[in-house]
């Protein structure tokens, strides 16, 4: 009873009827037939396909979109759900609620989707079932993949990568942008040439794509070229081959620069010695006496296209004997630095002279007596730079010192492994003499060392864990102390050796279980 209104009320409640076939208690609908019953005498599924037959390129990985469209998908994702959907016919007869993969093995070529549908049946009842439909994978190269396969030599666009220096740095640096990005995921050949890289693709967009890339992360100029391979008068269709030219700047990371007059003026007299402290698709330059800086784009290098003074193979190694900072550490371009005077002397002169230097230094904040730093000996260099000689009067410094040196902290470490790894593209390389294959493995192994060095170098690299490393039981804590390191945390899991790894421990499970 309601106490507010001194009224009844009525208990809702929910009436029941049975089943027209089967005799049950249900809640009505509108065919008074129970699920089980309902089902039975209608299947939503009939018409619909069961089997799918699609066609897969093992060598690209990618499906087939009919009639010539090939989309790249991996295994149980968004894209191949939405591919294997597509592809069944009569769907637009009922309404699609759910959708989802069913494992099966990798190499059974078969994959399964479970599909949950909905359609209106008797009387307007609406019935809900699940079928599965299998599709079953017919393998097919596609064009690009069988001209390749027919002949590897047969590109169409080919990019020629090149930088006229006598070192590799910045083609290692660059590998690893190209493999982070996959810029050259659709390159059917790699060549490492003597100052460059030559890359080959199929289609010519996929160059130009390439040269695109390679713009926006180096300070590069290019040209482009083609050549007529074939024609058919009748159809007017003609066949190119089509090559593209990319230079990148020879300026490179801690290079000391002699600006050209015009482009000093253009930045305020700034140094006229200055060094380059970063390089993307523009050149980031450092006054180390005064920490004025500018940044330097490839359209405005390649107009006064000027040449390094001195590179970082000529870098001497000192020994710091005293640092008294001049000013506080600022922050110029996203790297602290700070003004510093310090006395150092070459470590080759020990026991030969007592020459000591009084320098001004931009790196006085890493620096503290006893140290070793690496910079450029210009009291006993011989410089024949045209730039240099328009400056009359200018007096340039004995030293500059350029990074601090952590080779004696790292002969303590007794030349430890390290714990992480890098990749590398699957690139032909021509046979080569003892002497340059030793000049390239100290080039990568001083590539390595800055990475660790400098975490702004390698904050746009993968590093990947070394499964195989395994720490020194017996390493004292004291050795190797202050050297530098890649902290564990900036590492990532190999992927491709952790997916073959399971698949192996899935195969030996397999052989146990039988």
């Amino acid at each position: 009873m309601d106490i507010d209104t001194g009224m009844f009320t009525v208990p809702q409640t929910v009436g029941s009827v049975l089943c027209c076939k089967c005799g049950i208690p249900m809640a009505p609908n509108a065919a008074n037939m129970c699920v089980k019953c309902l089902r039975s005498e209608v299947d939503i599924t009939e018409g619909l396909q069961k089997h799918v037959t699609i066609v897969h390129c093992p060598e690209c990985d990618t499906y087939l979109q009919p009639p010539r469209t090939w989309i790249k998908a991996q295994l149980e994702s968004k894209e191949l759900l939405t591919f294997c959907v597509k592809r069944l016919k009569n769907l637009n007869k009922i309404r699609l609620v759910h959708a989802e993969f069913i494992w099966t093995e990798p190499h059974s070529k078969r994959i399964k989707v479970k599909l949950v549908v909905q359609k209106e049946v008797l009387n307007g009842a609406i019935l809900e079932q699940s079928y599965t439909v299998e599709y079953v994978q017919q393998e097919h190269m596609c064009e690009s993949c069988a001209r390749v396969q027919a002949n590897p030599d047969q590109w169409v666009a080919a990019v020629q990568l090149r930088q006229h220096v006598s070192h590799r740095r910045t083609f290692f640096y660059l590998e690893q942008l190209i493999l982070k990005h996959g810029a050259a995921a659709s390159a059917i050949k790699i060549t490492q040439m003597d100052q460059g890289i030559d890359f080959f693709f199929s289609n010519r967009s996929h160059g130009v794509k390439f040269v695109e890339f390679v713009g926006k992360v180096a300070p590069v100029r290019s040209r482009n070229d083609k050549q007529l391979v074939s024609q058919d008068s009748k159809s007017s269709t003609y066949h190119y081959k089509y090559t593209f030219s990319v230079e990148i700047s020879p300026i490179c990371r801690e290079d000391l620069i002699c600006l050209p007059p015009k482009v000093r003026s253009s930045f305020g007299n700034l140094g006229p010695v200055v060094i380059c402290t970063k390089v993307t698709n523009s050149i980031a330059l450092l006054d180390p006496l005064t920490l004025r800086h500018c940044f330097l784009d490839a359209d405005q290098y390649w107009r006064s296209s000027f040449k390094s003074l001195q590179t970082s193979r000529e870098l001497v190694e000192y020994i710091v004997l005293d640092v008294e900072m001049v000013s506080s550490e600022v922050n110029v371009g996203g790297t602290r630095y700070a003004l510093a005077d310090a006395q150092v002397a070459r470590v080759s002169d020990f026991g030969k002279n007592d020459t000591i230097f009084n320098i001004k230094t931009h790196i006085g904040h890493l620096l503290n007596p006893g140290d070793y730093a690496l910079g450029y000996d210009l009291y006993g260099a011989n410089s024949n730079d045209e730039e240099l000689d328009k400056y009359k009067g200018l007096v340039i410094p004995d030293v500059i010192l350029i990074k601090k040196s952590y080779e004696e902290k790292r002969l303590k470490k007794r030349a430890k492994p390290r714990a992480w790894k890098l990749k590398s593209l699957a690139m032909e390389v021509d046979a080569k003499g003892r002497g340059a294959l030793e000049k390239e493995a100290a080039e990568y192994e001083q590539f390595l060392k800055d990475l660790e060095e400098n975490p702004a170098f390698r904050f746009n690299i993968d590093l990947y864990r070394d499964e195989g490393y395994q720490p020194s039981e017996k390493a004292s804590v004291v050795d190797g102390e202050d050297a530098p390191f890649v902290p564990f945390d900036e590492l990532l899991a190999d992927m491709d050796n952790l997916q073959l790894r399971e698949y192996e421990d899935d195969e030996d499970s397999g052989s146990m279980r039988e």
